[in-house]
């Protein structure tokens, strides 16, 4: 038996698909072309952290949460809540990384993600392993233990095969919602299941710059987020409604990074610098690994030394990249240009 989830497109959820495409082409087009394009990444880091472990209780605010992986320290909340936070951002990390490979998903993939997520904050269970108990959500009665692993064994093969054929705005609701009715987890399913859904993104190339994230819609207003869920478990097998509310939820998403794009811009006093590819490959490389050496901006991008300084050089001029360390020790790393830009604008 496979898992085949069955749903319609409405004219409701075509044109907010049709709206998510034409905002996701702007956004794409935008953050090739500017500087600050960290500082939305790190944005949306922040506000996924913050939403995605407030909707399960944690009571850092959005401020905290930015000190927090500054490294800054927070004496007045308790070692759980800094925990969960700074697991989300591991466990974030982990996914860019992951995202990048072409093999399938596997099941230790998901006990890895889960032990990065849940380890030391769970209240039951053992984190990066399937449940051996029963459990409740609400209403909501999971499949027995152990029905887990079999019903784990087929979304995966769904979301390895026949899950390519369908837009990854439609095929990350499914996964987040048919991983929630699962529940193959004694806790921390919640937060883990909002993670494979913005894993879906990354992995299918919807979201190649990592600048949103959806959490922060459901947070907002977590009595319909949780009663979508529970209505997409009682509509006999139907997930229409459940894509509606999710799309909607991406369409809004994209809207505020857009007007977020739109904020950047009006506040920069620069101009803009246009990148080539190879200079936004490079950037790529800079925020994967943290500097580079000019040898390893050789191998890397495969030009000689003087094609790499014709790369760097507008980047050095832009402020988007600077040198660090000695003349013979130094490397290239991102820049703060980014940063200057977007003084100023939405805290």
């Amino acid at each position: 038996m496979s898992f085949q989830p069955q749903f319609q497109i409405t004219p409701r959820l075509l044109r907010d698909l049709e709206t998510v495409a034409e905002l996701r082409a702007k956004i794409a087009t935008a953050t090739v072309q500017v500087t600050w394009t960290p500082r939305l990444q790190q944005d949306s880091r922040q506000r996924g952290a913050h939403a995605s472990t407030a909707i399960e209780g944690n009571p850092l605010t959005l401020p905290e949460v930015q000190a927090l992986e500054a490294g800054g320290s927070l004496p007045d909340r308790t070692e759980r809540s800094r925990r969960e936070v700074l697991n989300y951002f591991a466990g974030l990390r982990w996914v860019e990384r992951r995202a990048k490979r072409p093999t399938p998903v596997a099941h230790e993939d998901l006990f890895a993600l889960h032990r990065l997520l849940a380890g030391g904050v769970i209240d039951q269970g053992e984190a990066g392993r399937y449940r051996s108990i029963a459990v409740r959500v609400g209403r909501h009665l999971p499949p027995p233990p152990d029905m887990v692993s079999g019903l784990m064994r087929e979304l995966l093969a769904w979301w390895n095969g026949p899950s390519a054929e369908w837009s990854p705005v439609l095929t990350s609701a499914v996964l987040h919602f048919r991983f929630e009715e699962i529940h193959p987890f004694a806790d921390g399913n919640g937060r883990l299941g909002r993670m494979l859904a913005l894993w879906e993104f990354y992995r299918r190339g919807f979201d190649t710059q990592h600048v949103f994230s959806v959490d922060e819609f459901y947070w907002e207003d977590r009595a319909r987020y949780y009663a979508s869920l529970a209505a997409a478990g009682t509509a006999e097998g139907d997930l229409t409604n459940w894509l509606e509310y999710t799309t909607e939820g991406l369409r809004m998403t994209l809207e505020r990074v857009w007007l977020r794009v739109q904020q950047l811009a009006a506040a920069g006093t620069r101009k803009q610098t246009v990148l080539r590819p190879s200079q936004e490959r490079l950037l790529h490389l800079l925020r994967e690994r943290h500097g580079l050496t000019p040898q390893e901006i050789w191998a890397a991008l495969g030009v000689t030394k003087q094609g790499a300084a014709h790369i760097l050089q507008p980047l050095l001029k832009a402020k988007i990249v600077r040198r660090v360390g000695t003349r013979k020790n130094g490397k290239y790393v991102l820049g703060g240009g980014a940063k200057r830009q977007a003084a100023g604008t939405r805290k």
